[in-house]
């Protein structure tokens, strides 16, 4: 049986006591694992990366489908993959939303679709591209935003100085006629895989990523337009990995308190930059919420609805609750257990969504090119 599910042990910092038997949280209620579909469309892209649930049915897409992009191409080069598909839960079916011209103009290095993806309810779809000319960051390209009507049609493209490897999950905010996007950008001045530091003989680490706030206006009828944008994280860790491209800061979440969390892979940290909706200038590296521990490379971020945060991890297949306000890792449990891996599950686990409903979460798996199901 591929999935397992575990209560961790002692050696992990859990045991199985009377409290968790009572859940003290969300995560410990989800026991079903089922794959729902493959997610390589008919041009072979591989690497399935963002998980986006469909606000509304808008052109193509049905409300509650499933958007996935992908990163590699066909010949599993990082960086290149161009296309989103459309999974729809009623008809179990998967349907090419878009596939994007490799080469846009207006996009620096081409096209590579990473995690930050996004649909507004006005039904506009914005993706990030962090391209690659031969898979590695030794020929990446500074990459730009994506802007997709409801056909797939690319309409616009965003692109510039503070713009470089638009890289993780979004947080968004959706007023409907105004939005406001949090993305990572973890693509500043990062060199080939090859560049090694000296001391440590892994690729080279530079503290330049950033989180940045874009402000949007959505006229009816019209794609948004870009009218602001503040930086508010800085001095992030980043670097380039031969296995998986990079390492930046990739999840993001915005609480009801106006807090953002971000996952900091590098430093195996969760932080957190308050005021992130009105603040003005950046909160630096924010503060640590946890880190460590259950944490191992943390990637994606979800709410669930008790307000903890769903965190998978990239060095191993787990997933990890945490209740951001106490700083408390509750509870991990393996939802990729690929023993081709070393460790089983290793750098998976880019996509998670949680469910319309708060049932479960979908998250992807680019090992398999699946998109799977949890629930309970």
């Amino acid at each position: 049986m591929r999935k397992l599910i575990l209560t961790l042990a002692a050696g992990l910092g859990l045991t199985a006591t009377p409290a968790l038997a009572q859940h003290q949280g969300y995560l410990e209620t989800v026991h079903r694992h089922t794959t729902l579909a493959l997610t390589t469309p008919d041009n072979g892209d591989v690497n399935p990366y963002a998980v986006v649930i469909a606000p509304v049915s808008a052109g193509k897409i049905q409300k509650d489908d499933v958007l996935i992009d992908n990163f590699n191409n066909i010949a599993n080069l990082q960086g290149l993959g161009t296309t989103i598909v459309d999974y729809n839960p009623a008809t179990k079916k998967t349907t090419l939303f878009a596939q994007i011209p490799r080469d846009t103009a207006q996009c620096p290095g081409g096209v590579g679709l990473t995690t930050a993806m996004t649909m507004l309810k006005s039904g506009w779809v914005i993706v990030g591209s962090l391209p690659s000319k031969d898979g590695t960051t030794a020929t990446r390209g500074e990459g730009c935003l994506l802007v997709l009507d409801p056909n797939g049609k690319l309409v616009a493209t965003w692109s510039g100085p503070t713009i470089s490897g638009p890289w993780g999950n979004m947080a968004v905010v959706d007023k409907g006629d105004s939005a406001t996007l949090f993305i990572s950008m973890a693509g500043f001045d990062v060199p080939g895989p090859h560049v090694l530091d000296p001391a440590t003989h892994y690729p080279v680490v530079l503290h330049k990523a950033t989180v940045l706030r874009l402000e949007l206006t959505i006229p009816e009828g019209k794609p948004p337009v870009l009218t602001s944008q503040t930086v508010v994280a800085s001095g992030l860790a980043q670097r380039a990995d031969l296995d998986n491209f990079l390492f930046g800061p990739t999840g993001l979440a915005l609480g009801e308190d106006d807090t953002l969390y971000a996952t900091n892979g590098q430093e195996n940290t969760i932080i957190a930059i308050d005021h992130a909706s009105t603040r003005g200038d950046s909160g630096g590296t924010g503060r640590v919420v946890t880190q460590g521990g259950l944490l191992a490379w943390p990637l994606a971020i979800a709410w669930t609805p008790e307000k903890h945060l769903l965190v998978t991890n990239g060095k191993n297949g787990q997933v990890v609750e945490v209740d951001p306000k106490a700083g408390k890792q509750i509870y991990a449990q393996w939802i990729d257990n690929d023993q081709a891996q070393s460790p089983p599950g290793n750098g998976d686990l880019f996509g998670l969504a949680l469910l319309p409903d708060g049932s479960g979460f979908y998250y992807v798996e680019d090992d398999m090119n699946t998109l799977v199901k949890a629930s309970r």
